[in-house]
């Protein structure tokens, strides 16, 4: 299934816009990424997320990878 949300229209977008503001807690608008380390990668890969039902990132993906 492909769901195509509206232009501008972020409730549409619901879990999407939620992982955009978790990316903004590390990386801001306008800011360069330059100078982010490996370290901020890592605690966005390991941040639990309840969409996930609490996983993280990395475990998502290691059980993706492993099926």
């Amino acid at each position: 299934m492909i769901y195509f949300a509206h232009p501008y229209s972020p409730w549409e977008r619901g879990t999407n816009e939620n992982c955009n503001g978790l990316l903004r807690q590390f990386f801001p608008k306008c800011k360069s990424m330059k100078d982010k380390s490996a370290a901020y990668v890592h605690a966005i890969n390991h941040k639990h997320i309840q969409i996930f039902q609490y996983q993280t990132a990395e475990e998502i993906f290691k059980q993706y990878v492993s099926s």
